[in-house]
């Protein structure tokens, strides 16, 4: 009799034993279907053995091995096993929580078919001009252009598009515009095409990291906006791609990924260039996530949960925009995918590089301690575009115009005149932050979070930009009867508003997540800012990073100030990079560039650090104050945190907890505190901080405190452990 070790989705971190008779290694990595109490699920064979400590009569057997799936390698569950120990996450949540929805559904498992056929343009097709198509066949003209947008469809997805597609598939093949593959397919070599010529630093940058493509090492590469970090990219895949390696490159956005993937395909219009992400529908992700699993896929470009997609190739790894918060999860299973990735990195023998125009404090301690390899680009890569000139408006004495002071508009107004493009930056989605009463200061506040509800005037109602909640907008104050409630504060829609009306004959546009949620909405918008159909657009932290805007001139950036009295001792290295991002969007080209930022705290350092565009200094002055207060890099933390109905049961959690934590003299223990926003979702919320100059001390420490924890009886209190946290 053989025995199945399975990981399965559920909240213990153990595996579970099954009976699986002539069950060999090769089977380890299955997806199998289990019985496990009174369900079915899914789950994954991690180990075979041959005894175990459950009862003859009560170990079940393995309902069906998926056999049509072929299983994960043993590399990838080296490297959820890494995770299960270092981030402390049940293993079976890990292995299950990052394989694609349809692939951990019993249903929905058996109806995949990976030797399904797909379609790939060829360079014929992508050389067709749509307006070259009847006018009015107008599924033609949408199955052609969603190909020459994605690149490559499935029998499927190419009904969804039209009842037709079986027929005009025949025809695209008939006009050599498609080619049939199937995922099994192996990748072909890339063809050669024209390199764009690079400037030294790049040149260098290129020639060091292809030098080293046989070897794990962590390049960073620092290069300021504009500096042309995306052709080195280009230009060391080329490289790996020529091995017949595969590259998987992660970015911090959604939103970037389409502008990328263009750039890609452009480049290498032989190859196949897919996406994983979570606009993807499960049909899309789980088929692009089975071409990765192949080998088929060459380039692999995702968000932070791709870095756990299987690559038997992998060649290469790239974290765009390395600094990103948007790397860490913030719940569940809290990994980091930027360290993630070093660590798979290693593991698999390859380099990786961390590009970013601001570094986080962490990756540029360890460049300057030569953990890391530090590659500099200081100039902008198009001949004659210069850095913007940074100029500070001193609001302190200025009447301000729905948050806007007069040399603001003054320069919209010019710009405008010139027809050149302009950017406004405000953090703040909605019309206001706050909707107050003016006779007794009654304020709207989220029933189930410690935040106040956001003012969205077109839909007329109050929204919690936390936990989602929405409810009508009062006509009067619920508490004293006022029918005068006042939106206080400025978001992206009243500053929209303000702008539409001084500037009536302005295409003006806001980029926030309420009118990008479509599938295609920004892409529509990002083509029209390329074709100058916006004069100003209006947007958050979207519009902060990655973007390449030619015509762009002038940026306007409002409402800064907030983060510089934040009690969160990264918020001060967060903003400077934020504005040092949206800063690097004026000028790119041959269009010279210009920012404006609003502020009342004019002299503080990291604006003169602004206006000089020197991230070193900054950085420097920044890592000598974390050494004097002793924190990341200087030290690593993690917290325990807990979730109650009511926060007195989240505190006495934590201060049983700290009763039956090992005993260690090198680690530091702060005590039980509230969360900075201790009401969630409807959860209070509190913390305890742990600390260690050592990170092995910190992980034995954890770990043994982590097996104490799960022997506590079920509660109503939830706890987890976020390893190396991002907030508070």
């Amino acid at each position: 009799m053989t025995i199945v070790r399975v990981a399965l989705n559920v909240p213990i971190d153990s595996l579970f034993d099954y009976r699986l008779p002539d069950a060999s290694p090769q089977d380890i990595g299955r997806l199998v279907r289990v019985p496990f109490g009174k369900r079915r699920m899914v789950g994954v064979i991690v180990d075979c053995v041959h005894d175990t400590q459950v009862k003859p009569q009560q170990l079940k057997a393995v309902d069906e091995v998926i056999r049509t799936i072929p299983p994960l390698p043993p590399i990838l569950l080296k490297l959820f096993t890494f995770c299960n120990h270092y981030y402390h996450h049940p293993i079976g949540m890990i292995i299950m929580g990052c394989l694609p929805a349809k692939l951990a559904g019993v249903k929905s498992i058996s109806k995949i078919n990976t030797e399904q056929a797909f379609f790939m343009l060829t360079e014929a097709g992508r050389l067709v001009s749509i307006n070259t198509l009847p006018v009015r066949d107008k599924a033609q003209r949408s199955l052609l252009t969603q190909l020459q947008t994605v690149g490559t469809l499935t029998s499927k997805q190419a009904k969804a598009i039209s009842r037709r597609a079986p027929q005009l598939i025949a025809l695209f093949l008939t006009r050599a515009w498609i080619e049939e593959r199937h995922s099994v397919t192996p990748s072909i070599q890339p063809k050669r095409v024209s390199m764009p010529t690079l400037n030294a630093e790049q040149a260098d940058a290129v020639k060091s990291i292809v030098a080293a493509l046989h070897q794990f090492k962590t390049w960073l590469l620092h290069g300021i906006t504009g500096s042309g970090k995306t052709e080195v990219y280009l230009q060391v895949i080329a490289a790996v791609l020529q091995q017949d390696r595969q590259v998987l490159i992660l970015v911090p956005e959604i939103n970037l990924t389409p502008q990328l993937e263009k750039g890609f395909r452009d480049r290498f219009p032989a190859l196949s260039v897919i996406c994983l992400h979570s606009k993807l529908n499960t049909t899309e992700r789980t088929q692009n996530w089975l071409l990765a699993q192949a080998g088929t896929a060459n380039i692999v470009l995702g968000t932070r949960l791709s870095i756990f997609t299987p690559l038997p190739k992998l060649g290469l790894i790239i974290v765009d925009e390395e600094h990103d918060p948007s790397y860490k999860q913030q719940d569940g299973f809290r990994y980091s995918a930027r360290d993630v990735a070093i660590f798979r990195a290693k593991q698999t023998g390859v380099p990786i590089v961390l590009g970013s125009a601001t570094p986080s404090l962490e990756s540029y301690h360890n460049a300057l301690t030569e953990r890391y390899a530090l590659l500099s680009l200081r100039t902008r890569a198009i001949k004659n575009a210069a850095l913007p000139v940074i100029q500070l408006i001193d609001t302190r004495n200025k009447l301000l115009q729905e948050g806007l002071s007069e040399p603001l508009l003054n320069a919209l107004e010019q710009n405008l005149a010139q027809n050149k493009q302009s950017m406004v930056f405000i953090n703040r989605r909605g019309y206001a932050p706050i909707l107050l009463c003016k006779s007794c200061a009654w304020m709207a506040t989220c029933s189930r979070c410690s935040s106040r509800l956001v003012f969205h005037l077109q839909k007329q109602l109050l929204c919690c930009h936390y936990c989602g909640h929405q409810q009508p907008s009062p006509r009067a104050c619920p508490h004293c009867g006022d029918p005068d409630l006042l939106p206080f504060g400025h978001g992206t829609q009243r500053i929209e508003a303000a702008l539409t009306k001084y500037f009536s004959t302005a295409r003006v546009v806001r980029v926030d997540r309420d009118n990008v949620q479509r599938k295609d909405a920004w892409a529509h918008i990002r083509q029209a800012i390329h074709e100058k159909q916006v004069d100003i657009l209006i947007g958050t932290q979207l519009l902060a990073k990655g973007h390449d805007f030619p015509e762009l001139s002038l940026v306007c950036i409002l409402n800064t100030d907030a983060s510089l009295y934040s009690t969160d001792f990264r918020a001060e290295e967060r903003l400077f990079s934020q504005l040092m991002q949206v800063a690097g969007r004026a000028g790119r080209a041959n269009t010279a560039g210009a920012v404006l930022i609003q502020t009342d705290l004019p002299d503080h350092p990291i604006y003169s650090a602004l206006i000089k565009h020197d991230y070193d200094r900054y950085a420097k002055n920044l890592l000598k104050e974390r050494q004097t207060i002793d924190f990341p890099p200087y030290a690593y933390q993690a917290l325990l945190n807990t979730e109650a109905p009511k926060l007195d049961s989240a505190l006495n959690f934590l201060k049983n907890a700290l009763t039956i934590a090992p005993l260690a003299q090198s680690m530091q223990i702060y005590d039980p505190v509230p969360a900075q926003m201790p009401r969630l979702k409807g959860y209070e919320r509190a913390h305890v901080l742990i600390q260690s100059h050592s990170r092995k001390k910190l992980q034995n420490f954890l770990a043994n405190w982590y097996t104490e924890l799960s022997k506590i009886k079920k509660t109503r209190v939830r706890w987890t452990i976020d390893v190396d946290p991002l907030e508070f």
